[in-house]
């Protein structure tokens, strides 16, 4: 009986870690969240405080396309907190998975958990003009609201405010 649940369990965590992997991936540059940066491309710092009231200060953020942020995250409350960049579909998905495996860890560039009293990073390029969502994902937080919203201002000159003709994916 232990050894069927290890086994479920092992493969429950190789699904999680396989689909986390393939969304904070994306494919061929379509990614509409955008990509992981470079610490030499980063042309912005942005600090986020995470509070225990379930929180994100700030909680609506504004960059331009193409531009690469440092978000420097740091957890002042008392419990584990984390700051996810994703679709709502994304983290709806995800935070379901949190919800059945809660001590699950991440390890995905769009992505950083931190603890009590420490602070942590994700440096992210914003490829795409529109609306970048984030969230913690650690169980009950996002039920509790903790969500923001990253809103990513087209770049100058671009056709569309996605760089493509107008239509969606």
């Amino acid at each position: 009986m232990i050894s069927n649940r290890r086994r479920i369990a092992g493969m429950l965590a190789a699904l999680a870690f396989a689909a986390s992997a393939a969304w904070a991936g994306g494919t061929h540059g379509d990614n509409p969240v955008g990509e992981p940066g470079r610490t030499e491309q980063v042309t912005r710092t942005i600090n986020v405080d995470m509070t225990d009231n379930m929180r994100f200060t700030p909680a609506e953020i504004s960059v331009q396309q193409g531009e690469t942020v440092r978000f420097v995250v740091r957890n002042s409350g008392a419990v584990k907190h984390e700051l996810v960049l994703a679709t709502p579909a994304e983290l709806k998905e995800h935070y379901a998975m949190m919800m059945k495996m809660p001590g699950m860890e991440h390890a995905d560039d769009n992505m950083v958990t931190v603890a009590p009293g420490q602070t942590g990073e994700i440096i992210w390029r914003f490829t795409k003009a529109g609306k970048v969502d984030f969230a913690c994902l650690q169980p009950g937080h996002f039920d509790a609201g903790m969500k923001g919203l990253v809103t990513v201002a087209p770049k100058a000159g671009k056709p569309g405010a996605d760089g493509h003709s107008g239509h969606k994916h």
